[in-house]
C-alpha cells in the first residue's frame, strides 16, 4: 500500500509521518486490498484537522477528525477508517453457504 501524507499550512515532521505510517498498519491487518491512502493534515488555529482517503477494489473510504492535539486527531481518524474498512470488509465477504440453496442440493 502506498501511503502519501501532505500538509496544509505546516510542515510534516519525520515523527508525524512514522506516527501516521504505524497506525495506518493496523488497518491494514483488517483489509490488504487497498491501493493507496492519503492523508492530509490541517492546523487552524487552535483546531488540528486530519483527512484521509483510500482507495480500495470497489471502494473508496473517506474520514476526517478534530482534535486539540494533532496526534489526538490521527487517533480519531485511524479509530473511524478502522471501522470503515471492517464495515466493507464484511460487506464484500460472502456469506452463503457452499452447499447452495435447498432446491440445488441432491437428496440421497
Amino acid at each position: 500500500m502506498q501511503i502519501a501524507i501532505s500538509g496544509h499550512q505546516m510542515d510534516i515532521t519525520p515523527a508525524l509521518k512514522e506516527y501516521v505510517t504505524q497506525k495506518m498498519t493496523r488497518i491494514e491487518r483488517h483489509f490488504d486490498n487497498m491501493t493507496n491512502t492519503t492523508v492530509v493534515l490541517h492546523v487552524e488555529k487552535t483546531r488540528h484537522l486530519a483527512e484521509a482517503t483510500i482507495n480500495t477494489k470497489g471502494a473508496t473510504l473517506h474520514a476526517n477528525a478534530a482534535a486539540e492535539d494533532m496526534y489526538a486527531a490521527i487517533d480519531e481518524l485511524i479509530r473511524k477508517l478502522d471501522s470503515q474498512v471492517r464495515r466493507h470488509k464484511e460487506k464484500s465477504t460472502s456469506h452463503h453457504r457452499n452447499g447452495g440453496a435447498l432446491k440445488a442440493q441432491k437428496l440421497k
